[in-house]
């Protein structure tokens, strides 16, 4: 049983370091969009390519746009800290009652 809940604490933490990572791709993708950077800095590239896909979906369910404001950011990193609350925590939980 303890090598089934060191597993499932293992899978909590390696998620939570995801999500942190992807929580700080977002983040400065948003920063990188308040400036003119060069498009062909491979940063920039591997910022945009990273977090496109998702922020392009978040686009596309959107029924509004907030006077030219791109909002996709800000409810990916909601979702990032819900899925943080909820997933990772309950992972966690679910580990140490298994123990």
């Amino acid at each position: 049983m303890f090598i089934f809940s060191n597993l499932i604490n293992a899978i909590a933490i390696v998620l939570g370091m995801v999500l942190n990572l992807f929580l700080l791709l977002v983040v400065g993708r948003a920063i990188l969009s308040w400036v003119s950077p060069d498009p062909r800095n491979p940063i920039v590239r591997f910022l945009y390519s990273a977090t496109e896909p998702l922020l392009y979906e978040v686009r596309k369910r959107m029924p509004f746009v907030a006077a030219g404001l791109d909002l996709s950011p800000i409810i990916v990193i909601f979702g990032i800290y819900f899925l943080d609350a909820f997933l990772v925590e309950s992972l966690r939980q679910l580990a140490a009652e298994i123990r």
